[in-house]
């Protein structure tokens, strides 16, 4: 069994690959999490549930495909600006688990009731239980990373990021089950700072790390970020925007980087950990699919 760690974007297309070779259980980051309308948003965990069921808009890569916007629009008309654009058909996600999470489901429980819903095989399991936020220190004052990113549309200078109540986040039983368990551990080309940093800043999940084999894919391509805001958030955090930058965000576990065929000059031993190349970016099922099987290869 291979576990991954995932945000949005980037490995949400990668897990379309992964899912053929392996059998998958997906560890998601959720500091993006916020409660808008009564409902809890979960940005990350719904990219993975939308791409593994096949309904993901992937020109965005957030969303359901052919949604619409009428209850936002009808709202922002009535003069409510929800801030987060909502779909029509994503909202519907989006009550479902906040019922279920009114009536005691735990949200690890939640999200395993939602992905069955969408037919689901794979495992996927909230970083932990507790509310944690991300949030972006800028110029314009501190703000939660969705209100950075989509109100301000990543504008801002960022001076740092912190994660709000990640000091009283646990590993849940199933996540620790999952780490002991898994033949490997994937990190996908998500965000370093946003989507994976609160994951593995989890009480105990760095330890869990340290005592398994760990790949890591290289979001950021030469010196810029796929896509995103990472290179200004790695900034920020004090990390090179570089493959090697990334490394250093996971370099108390990693074992392998994954970089693009861009960087194969930087190909080699690195001190505990080896940099390999080949194809990362992903544009369709296909690509998914062949660096999936690199992975393969390289574990």
């Amino acid at each position: 069994m291979l576990c991954v760690l995932s945000g949005g974007t980037g490995t949400p297309k990668l897990l379309q690959g992964l899912r053929e070779i392996f059998d998958l259980s997906i560890i998601v980051n959720t500091a993006e999490d916020i409660w808008v309308s009564g409902n809890k948003i979960c940005p990350d965990i719904d990219s993975v549930i939308y791409s593994l069921s096949g309904v993901i808009d992937d020109e965005k890569w957030w969303g359901i495909k052919g949604d619409t916007f009428e209850t936002y629009s009808r709202l922002k008309e009535l003069g409510f600006d929800e801030g987060l654009m909502i779909g029509d058909l994503d909202r519907a996600t989006h009550i479902i688990r906040s019922e279920l999470l009114r009536k005691a489901y735990s949200l690890t429980e939640a999200i395993e009731e939602l992905k069955n819903r969408f037919e689901i095989a794979e495992r996927i399991l909230p970083m932990c239980e507790e509310e944690i936020e991300s949030i972006v220190v800028t110029s314009q004052g501190e703000m939660h990373f969705q209100d950075f990113w989509v109100k301000h549309r990543g504008e801002p200078d960022v001076v740092d990021v912190k994660f709000a109540g990640i000091e009283n986040a646990r590993m849940t039983e199933e996540v620790e089950i999952v780490l002991d368990e898994c033949d490997a551990v994937v990190i996908g080309p998500s965000n370093p700072i946003t989507s994976i940093m609160p994951i593995i800043s989890v009480n105990g999940f760095n330890k869990k790390l340290k005592n398994k084999k760990v790949l890591a894919v290289s979001p950021i391509i030469g010196k810029k970020a796929f896509s995103g805001p990472a290179g200004k958030l790695m900034r920020a955090k004090g990390f090179e925007v570089s493959p090697t930058g990334v490394a250093d965000c996971y370099r108390e576990f990693l074992d392998v980087l994954i970089v693009d065929e861009v960087d194969s000059h930087l190909a080699g031993t690195h001190g505990k950990y080896e940099i390999v190349s080949t194809k990362t970016i992903i544009k369709d099922k296909k690509e998914a699919l062949e660096l999936a099987k690199f992975i393969g290869e390289v574990i």
